[in-house]
């Protein structure tokens, strides 16, 4: 005989959890909705915490290890809440080849921040993704969702400080 299964509760009374559970609902609280579930969650909190991923989990009836995994593998989701401002450095090979490393480089000597990193003042927050679909444009960045290509450290570090 089957055993009857609760959906859990959200972790608190905040408005954005409703629209998280009617994501999941709408996906038909399904494991195979977990990276479409983790989206909503991130799109609504900004970042995936403990509470996100244990009640997408548990709504889901997925293990908390491969819920974790997930949220881990990909590198668009994150764990921590981001900064003001979000920079992502394309790091696949034509952006490598081209100057990534001296992009990246230098966000630690001027901001102090390595990848997955935000500053202390919380103003930026620093990416990697394997690729940004920019390769004729290597090194390509992207600042706030807008595409820059050719990116030089300097005019780079430049414009973040504007921000």
């Amino acid at each position: 005989m089957p055993i009857p299964y609760a959906k859990p509760e959200p972790p608190n009374d905040d408005k954005r959890w409703k629209i998280v559970a009617t994501r999941m609902r709408r996906l038909g609280d399904r494991p195979e909705a977990l990276i479409e579930a983790l989206h909503a969650s991130q799109e609504a909190f900004g970042y995936l915490d403990d509470d996100a991923l244990r009640f997408v989990g548990d709504t889901l009836g997925v293990p908390p290890s491969r819920v974790f995994g997930v949220a881990t593998f990909y590198s668009f989701f994150t764990l921590k809440p981001q900064g003001q401002h979000t920079c992502v450095v394309c790091t696949g090979t034509a952006c490598y080849i081209n100057g990534a490393a001296d992009l990246l480089s230098a966000f630690d000597r001027h901001l102090g921040i390595k990848p997955r990193q935000t500053t202390p003042d919380d103003r930026i927050s620093l990416l990697t993704a394997r690729c940004i679909g920019a390769c004729s444009l290597a090194p390509a960045v992207m600042v706030d969702g807008e595409m820059q290509g050719k990116a030089d450290p300097q005019q780079l570090m430049s414009t973040l400080e504007k921000l």
